[in-house]
């Protein structure tokens, strides 16, 4: 059955969605919800308009254009989803003509709109009015002989698209841009327009784009395979205090030297061991890992120099330990400033004399192992404290590395994140649409104590919180975040308002408007707390949220009442 609908009284939509703007000058940002907006002039947009027409041309232009409209409407689809999970399609689907109005792109005065969504039928008849576009056009003196409203179009496709579960096509029938008395725009399902697959052609990439991407894929590929052979992985980061602990890899990686790695708990320590082993000359051979810390001080030894058969109680054959199984390749040792003083002379003595003994043997063993250690502590002060051997201090710290904390390179949050992102995508078996703006700013501030470690189980907590196809957002990765910051927020009559106020709940806005007074309020708790609690002080004391002793002097105050009541 076709149903025909009226858009619904804007006042009350408008107004829900008012609130959802905020202006942060102090900051220099404006949000709608979770998404970073910006306040430009209409000239600048006229300009950009008039560059790309004559850099690009006109159809070039236009599809450049309908794309932007195209993520916008998106955007604002996921948005109203948000704002009204419980709509049903047709109260969201106009939710982006309000959108549009409260951007101030154009005001939309539906014709005629039909549908049917149980049998797919979709019809729309959309006049726009004030369109920004055709002021930009005017304001160039762009002329033209085609419907200019191509951010808009692009808007009103995507957006109708999601709501209505189907492709959806709108074509501009009259423009006041081309010389057309009014701006308006006919909507039907995609297979109903006979030029469909051409006009869709505009929402494909752009050949000179397309050119350019393959190009770089080329060159990404070459670089990728460069490095591969070079055995120069380094995991993820660009910011210049990562690149500059690279380089010091580099310089060390080809020789045997023992390499100590500094830094924070999560920092990425073994990632950087392994690149070291593969940007060596053994990175043919087995690289092993220890963390020290996860191994009982009585069996340390064990793990390390292998053991003999009856050598204690449960050892009933011999092993190898993680010197002889890194024979020939690199043994990275985490957390060494956890070792036992026995551990750490049995470990100097395997790495000057390059030999070792298994516990519970006799005989030496000759190994050629490259030693990469590392600690989150400052063995210096660790030596000082005697806790460290100073001579394997020594010889461990020839060549010391120290990798920089998250927060010393946030230019690499964003990387990290994209990287998390599309593995966890893959195992959990779903794709989100990545971190809303808000989401990555708060990253982008934290300062990230347990580094990319902590980082990494942040975005599997949102890519597990966040249903599919939904952007991640600042709740999902800190439920408990301020929302205290200082705002101003926008009025559903346009005026700019201070939201500190209006962020108190409505019940003590009427409390304030009424003249109560402060005593009053408290007395008129106190009374309801002790009716519903059968003149019980301890159980008003309860659900008050106070003590006994608290509520009862409060009572002796009121004046209105008589005994404490009993307990």
């Amino acid at each position: 059955m076709i149903t025909q609908y009226k858009a619904p009284d804007p006042a009350p939509a408008l107004k829900d969605l008012t609130e959802q703007v905020r202006f942060l000058g102090t900051e220099g940002k404006i949000w709608l919800d979770e998404q970073r907006m910006l306040l430009v002039q209409a000239g600048m947009m006229a300009s950009m308009r008039r560059e790309l027409i004559e850099m690009l041309g006109v159809e070039r232009a236009k599809g450049f254009f309908l794309r932007m409209g195209y993520q916008s409407g998106l955007k604002d689809a996921q948005l109203a989803r948000k704002l009204r999970p419980q709509g049903n399609e047709v109260e969201m689907f106009f939710i982006g003509p309000q959108l549009h109005s409260l951007k101030g792109m154009v005001k939309v005065r539906p014709l005629q709109l039909e549908i049917d969504l149980e049998n797919g039928h979709f019809y729309a008849d959309i006049e726009w009015q004030d369109s920004f576009e055709v002021e930009n056009c005017q304001a160039e003196n762009l002329h033209s002989d085609q419907p200019v409203c191509w951010m808009l179009l692009g808007y009103a496709i995507s957006y109708s698209s999601f709501f209505l579960g189907r492709q959806v096509l709108y074509k501009e029938v009259s423009c006041r841009g081309c010389g057309g008395a009014l701006c308006r725009i006919i909507g039907k399902p995609v297979e109903q327009w006979e030029d469909a697959e051409e006009f869709m052609r505009y929402f494909q990439s752009d050949p000179i784009i397309d050119e350019l991407q393959a190009l770089q894929v080329q060159v990404a590929n070459m670089r990728q395979r460069l490095q591969l052979e070079a055995g120069q992985f380094y995991g993820i980061g660009q910011s210049p205090n990562y690149r500059r602990t690279c380089a010091l890899i580099d310089k060390v990686a080809a020789g045997k030297a023992s390499v100590l790695l500094l830094g924070e708990t999560g920092v990425g320590k073994e990632v950087i061991a392994r690149s070291l082993h593969l940007r060596s000359e053994r990175a043919g051979a087995p690289f092993v890992a220890l963390n020290c810390a996860t191994i009982p001080p009585d069996l340390i030894e064990a793990e390390l120099f292998g053991v003999e058969k009856g050598a204690y109680t449960g050892a009933q054959q011999a092993r190898m330990g993680r010197f002889e199984r890194a024979n020939g390749g690199t043994l990275f040792l985490d957390e060494i400033v956890e070792l036992t003083p026995r551990a750490q002379a049995s470990l100097l003595r395997v790495l000057q004399e390059e030999e070792l003994e298994r516990v519970g043997d006799t005989r030496t063993r000759k190994v050629d192992v490259r030693v990469i250690a590392a600690t989150h502590e400052d063995l210096e002060q660790a030596v000082k404290q005697g806790r460290f051997r100073a001579d394997l201090f020594y010889r461990l710290n020839v060549f010391p590395v120290r990798i920089p904390a998250l927060r010393d390179r946030r230019e690499d949050i964003p990387l990290l994140i994209e990287h998390f992102l599309g593995r966890l995508h893959e195992s959990y078996g779903k794709k989100t649409l990545g971190l809303s703006d808000r989401a990555l700013e708060a990253c982008l501030r934290y300062d990230w104590p347990g580094n990319v470690r902590e980082l990494e189980n942040l975005m599997e907590r949102g890519v597990i919180i966040t249903d599919e196809n939904q952007s991640i957002g600042l709740d999902a990765l800190f439920p408990h975040a301020s929302a205290s910051e200082e705002s101003i927020g926008l009025a559903s009559d346009g005026r700019l308002v201070d939201t500190g106020e209006s962020q108190a709940p409505e019940w003590i806005a009427k409390i304030i408007d009424s003249g109560v007074s402060l005593d009053a309020v408290e007395e008129a708790l106190m009374q309801a707390a002790m009716n519903r609690a059968g003149q019980n002080v301890s159980e008003a004391a309860r659900l008050l949220g106070m003590t006994r002793p608290a509520l009862a002097y409060r009572l002796k105050k009121a004046p209105a009442e008589g005994s404490p009541g009993k307990d």
